[in-house]
């Protein structure tokens, strides 16, 4: 089940929230589980035991760390000692869990990579070919990347002393089932939604900013990402392209893109909000950054913060040297691209980011050296000019912009040969035939012009959703509800269309 379907829209979610608000406030988080399980089986019950599964082992490694613990005067549960050295049983518990945790993920998700690879393997050396690997093959549940990554959290910040133990198994497992951003996030951690489990507040004006949060990434879905993917795929699954056609399909695909993950965060946002809960912001205008690092900074927020609380700050952060900070960071984003997908164009693509990364960071440093050491003088005027006109917001924000497409090619694209043929188009080795020419006037259609245009309004002019529901006035909460009247009426001319990251 989608967010962006008429069972959802008109069915599950006015069901859902009229037995949350009919049900007495002590018993809402167990309705509210109850109703994310049914959501979560919806497509196939067996996924419901996965996450169970993961979710009691998680609430009983907690409870096994700080069983020795007693509730506080106000009823809460203390904070496990930070300066108090951990006994080898709740090291155990927390090996439990991350063990575990990171099987379920490794083999569900990347069993299927394996058999690939071994497959071809087989192939390559003894010519052995078939269709065996297709039996080998396992399904992926949904959002296992996230509720693992949730669940992992959780045990891991109580045994470090960040979170507090819970130990209602009801409000826990609420936690990581909740429906709203249980299949693509936010990844929220236990200690910011903590309290908000216990007790949360239920205003008309919370409600009414999740409404507007809702309509509104609705429409970033249906009205922008869906009708970008169309042009798209035009792109991508052209036989024959040009430079111009390659650029327009992957700026096309990083509107589609961002829209649609945007547009799940901001419906994920506004049903939590309609629920009583706050959820964190997960997009802050990425596609306004002026470099790859404040890229990494503002995009997909709740997994950037992730990696690095629990992934590249264990492994040394910036503490330990220039070099292994640099290992440190392209081994973040080779993990990263591993988590998106079990394939090798990911695996480029985190490797990618990760030079990227690594180049900048770099280059900081010895700007910063030449700066402190160099003798003061005046510039050559050619060079002077060059370097203010780099160093221009405007351009830097378009040429950041630019590298971003290009390593969407590595998201987008199905195959290894698939990538290396789109950029060679997008840098020019392409080819000019009545072919190309039939693509380029299709991507020009003044529909997907228009399209394409209005979406780079949003992303560089218009005010963030965030921002722009904060404070709800007539006229914005007119172009909210219109929004949405808008996305319902092209639902009903739309087929099928699952948020990207629901494959992830």
């Amino acid at each position: 089940m989608v967010f962006s379907s008429h069972l959802f829209v008109f069915y599950f979610l006015p069901s859902a929230l009229l037995l949350y608000f009919l049900a007495p406030a002590k018993f809402r988080n167990l309705v509210l589980t109850v109703v994310s399980y049914v959501f979560y089986g919806w497509t196939n019950p067996l996924f419901v035991l996965l996450m169970l599964a993961s979710t009691l082992i998680d609430f009983v490694s907690g409870w096994v760390m700080t069983w020795h613990l007693r509730p506080e005067a106000d009823g809460r549960w203390p904070l496990l000692s930070s300066d108090q050295p951990r006994s080898r049983l709740q090291k155990v518990a927390l090996g439990c869990s991350v063990v575990s945790n990171l099987a379920m993920l490794g083999f569900f998700k990347y069993w299927n990579f394996g058999v690939e690879v071994w497959h071809d393997m087989l192939v390559s050396w003894f010519g052995a070919d078939g269709n065996w690997d297709h039996v080998l093959r396992v399904t992926l549940p949904l959002g296992i990347s996230f509720y693992t990554f949730q669940t992992m959290s959780y045990c891991i910040d109580v045994y470090r002393g960040e979170a507090r133990p819970i130990r209602n198994v009801i409000d826990f497992a609420c936690f990581v089932a909740m429906f709203p951003q249980l299949v693509a996030g936010p990844i929220l951690r236990f200690q910011d939604v903590a309290n908000q489990l216990h007790s949360r507040t239920h205003t008309r004006e919370k409600f009414a900013r999740g409404v507007a949060f809702f309509g509104l990434g609705l429409a970033k879905k249906v009205l922008l990402a869906n009708p970008c993917g169309e042009a798209a795929k035009i792109a991508f699954d052209a036989a024959e392209l040009g430079c111009v056609e390659s650029w327009l399909g992957a700026i096309a695909y990083a509107f589609q893109i961002y829209f649609d993950f945007s547009g799940y965060s901001d419906m994920a946002i506004g049903m939590g909000l309609m629920l009583g809960f706050v959820f964190s912001k997960n997009f802050d205008s990425p596609y306004q950054s002026k470099s790859i690092t404040e890229f990494w900074r503002r995009w997909h927020l709740s997994l950037s913060t992730w990696l690095r609380d629990y992934l590249y700050v264990p492994l040394g952060g910036n503490r330990c040297g220039t070099l292994r900070t640099y290992l440190n960071l392209a081994l973040v984003m080779l993990l990263g691209g591993l988590w998106h997908g079990a394939a090798w164009n990911f695996v480029l693509w985190g490797g990618l980011h990760g030079t990227l990364l690594i180049v900048e960071r770099l280059l900081a440093e010895r700007r910063r050296s030449r700066d402190d050491t160099a003798p003061r003088r005046a510039p050559n005027r050619l060079n002077a000019q060059l370097a203010n006109f780099i160093g221009q917001p405007a351009f830097r924000v378009v040429l950041t912009f630019a590298i971003v497409c290009v390593t969407w090619v590595f998201f987008r694209c199905e195959s290894l040969p698939h990538v290396w043929r789109f950029l060679g188009a997008m840098f020019g080795f392409g080819v000019t035939s009545p072919a190309t020419q039939l693509v380029r006037s299709l991507l020009l259609q003044p529909y997907f012009v228009a399209v394409m245009g209005f979406s780079a309004t949003i992303v560089w002019c218009a005010p963030q959703t965030w921002d722009f529901t904060r404070r709800l006035t007539a006229p914005r909460a007119c172009w909210a509800l219109s929004a949405f009247a808008a996305s319902v009426l092209i639902l009903t001319l739309q087929s099928y269309n699952p948020f990207i990251y629901f494959i992830f």
